[in-house]
Parts: C-alpha cells; sequence; structure tokens
C-alpha cells in the first residue's frame, strides 16, 4: 500500500537548497557534497543523497573498500554514518526554522550480512505536529537499510529531540 497522504510544503533552507541543487546537471551529487564539508565526518562513507522531500529521505553509500570491513561485508558503522546522513537531512528539510532538533539516541541491530553497497532511508509516515511542541520531544526516525542484493542488513532508528527555539 503507497502512502497517499498529503505532505506539506517545506519552506526550509535545506530543502530550498536541494530543490535548487537537484535542477543543476550532478546537482544532487553538488548537494551531497555540500553536505560533507558542512560535517566533514560524512565524507568517509561517501554518502550520496538521491531523494530528499518534507519527510524522507534517501541516502546512496558505494561498496567501495572504504566500506567493508575485515570480513568484506559493508562496515555496519559506515552504514551507521549514512543513516545519520539521512535522519539529519529528514530534519532539516522538515522541522520548522521555528524549532530546533538534536540527535539523542540510535538503535541498530544486524541481524545479516551485506553485499555491494547500501542505501539508507529515513522516514516519517506521519510528520509530527510541530506547531503543538510547548517543550522539547523525543522524536524517533526510523531507518531502513537495504544492500545491493536486496537484504536488509541492518535494523535501526534514530531518536531526535526536537523542541521550539527560544525566543530571543
Amino acid at each position: 500500500m503507497t502512502d497517499t497522504s498529503p505532505r506539506p510544503t517545506a519552506d526550509t533552507s535545506t530543502y530550498r537548497l536541494w530543490k535548487s541543487a537537484t535542477r543543476l546537471p550532478f546537482g544532487s551529487r553538488l548537494f551531497s557534497a555540500a553536505v560533507s564539508l558542512k560535517a566533514p565526518y560524512f565524507r568517509t562513507a561517501h554518502p550520496h543523497v538521491t531523494e530528499l522531500r518534507p519527510g524522507r529521505c534517501v541516502v546512496r553509500g558505494p561498496g567501495w573498500w572504504g566500506n567493508r570491513n575485515h570480513i568484506g561485508t559493508f562496515h555496519v558503522i559506515a552504514a551507521c554514518n549514512l543513516a545519520e546522513m539521512a535522519m539529519g537531512m529528514l530534519a532539516e528539510a522538515t522541522v520548522p526554522s521555528t524549532h530546533r532538533w538534536i540527535p539523542v539516541g540510535m538503535n541498530v541491530r544486524y541481524p545479516a550480512k551485506s553485499t555491494g553497497g547500501m542505501t539508507v532511508t529515513a522516514e516519517w509516515t506521519e510528520l509530527p505536529d510541530f506547531a503543538s511542541m510547548s517543550t522539547g520531544q523525543d522524536i524517533e526516525v526510523p531507518l531502513r537499510f537495504v544492500d545491493d542484493a536486496g537484504v536488509e542488513p541492518v535494523v535501526g532508528s534514530i531518536t531526535i529531540r526536537v523542541s521550539p527555539k527560544k525566543r530571543t
């Protein structure tokens, strides 16, 4: 079943940058490089944001040797790196500028071995009601990890705390 619920239009600076960048040739790659410059640790997994909209972000990591562990599978920490980028871009494209967010926890299990590259999707099927938040609220961001063979070698989520920005 496909989610057909209406998505609100976001007017965050990150989402505007995504929409502008992806109008250009190789725009999603330029956007991914810009994010990796802002948060340099992401570069270690060679992430590529392939989709971004309010409530959803998809990030791809290649199956290159730097993302592999000693047994030749996609390293779980590289997968977590992609997951944090996907969660961060989802939050940046979704959480209104009147609020702030910060990750407060990550929960992952790795039930299977992986093959090739990894694609991580962070998605809220229902968007939080940010307007009703008067204090900080912990919100789970579900993650889906799929490798090139279609296997889900990692299962997890990241919890973020969202709170209204203090008025000055």
